[in-house]
């Protein structure tokens, strides 16, 4: 198959869960390409192309790592190609870690895959879902509050100091487009700076306020969801805890967390079976859980990560199991054609 992968860019895109996908798939033997959200061109013509990076013939990475290096070397190969040759179009760059000056490249990805998924490739996770989904945190809001803990959206002062009394006085406020645990802070009533926070983060946009869960302590789980079930390989399960570093609640591996295997327990599998209709209706093919005990805490639909991790604690590579699913749709798509939308292929097992 022809893959292309979108990321944010290819000269900044560092060794994570895509890269594994990436170099995984070109060892079965695929055409791999890689392009910046800022590499789509499109004519008056209706035509559709893309500026993509490939490794040369001959590379034979032995990593992750080094296909990224490889990629981002002198030797890399660099073509237009029509959008209407690709197979798959894999997107994966992190809207919310684009740079001030880069608010175009926000939505690009997902505006560009729309367009991609009309002409018949096949568009992962389904472009009109991630659409749907873009703000992923307001997303998860759409979810039954029965697995979610108390939380309110807004950017009204007086509500959100209402929702701290309302809550003892501790709460967690984050901006509700982010990612990595920027601007999240844990507030309790020894804060002095409350107002000058709400301040700060409203000026950036809406804020989640979201009620303290003391067993944030013991860190978070990321559950891997492919299709709407949990990864497994070999008997195993793609989940990971993530344990926050001395004197932080917050749980990011960008905010120095440690990683350790973890079971997938019953609260957690009935928080996938709640979540899962409603991503295999919108067509969301891999997605990331952030669970605290029996409270679902985070959604990531865009680009979710953490299989990278997995060799930290034992587990073995995945990637090998997200390329199969794909090949797998392939085979449907070849057999039914257009019968079957994106939608549904997307997250066909």
């Amino acid at each position: 198959m022809k893959i292309c992968f979108v990321v944010n860019s290819v000269e900044t895109e560092k060794c994570g869960t895509t890269a594994y996908i990436m170099h995984e798939a070109r060892k079965r033997k695929h055409q791999v390409f890689v392009m910046g959200v800022g590499d789509f061109n499109y004519t008056n013509k209706q035509e559709l192309s893309v500026i993509v990076t490939s490794l040369p013939k001959n590379a034979e990475p032995k990593t992750a790592q080094d296909f990224i290096e490889i990629l981002q070397g002198d030797k890399a190969k660099q073509e237009k190609i029509n959008t209407k040759d690709l197979d798959v179009l894999f997107i994966r760059n992190n809207p919310t870690e684009e740079e001030s000056g880069r608010e175009w490249a926000e939505h690009s990805g997902v505006a560009f895959g729309r367009m991609v998924q009309q002409e018949g490739v096949l568009v992962l996770n389904d472009a009109f879902g991630l659409s749907n989904a873009f703000i992923d945190k307001l997303y998860f809001e759409e979810l039954p509050a029965s697995i979610k803990p108390a939380s309110l959206i807004t950017r009204n002062k007086e509500d959100i100091l209402k929702f701290f009394e309302d809550h003892k006085k501790k709460m967690v406020l984050k901006p509700l487009e982010g990612s990595g645990g920027r601007g999240v802070y844990l507030i309790d009533k020894n804060e002095k700076n409350l107002n000058q926070i709400i301040e700060t983060l409203s000026g950036e946009g809406y804020i989640i306020a979201q009620e303290f869960l003391p067993g944030v302590k013991d860190g978070d789980v990321r559950v891997l969801l492919m299709n709407g079930k949990v990864m497994e390989k070999d008997g195993k399960i793609g989940v990971i805890r993530r344990i926050s570093s001395e004197g932080e609640f917050r749980s990011n591996i960008s905010q120095g967390a440690t990683t350790e295997i973890s079971p997938l327990t019953d609260d957690m599998k009935k928080i996938v079976e709640v979540v899962a209709p409603k991503l295999i209706r919108d067509g969301l093919f891999f997605v990331g859980l952030d669970i605290v005990k029996d409270k679902l805490i985070e959604i990531n639909v865009l680009s979710p990560g953490g299989m990278d991790r997995f060799p930290d604690v034992g587990l073995s590579d995945f990637s090998d199991v997200v390329v199969k699913a794909i090949e797998r749709k392939l085979e449907y798509k070849k057999h039914y054609g257009n019968k079957i939308s994106n939608r549904e292929l997307a997250t066909m097992d």
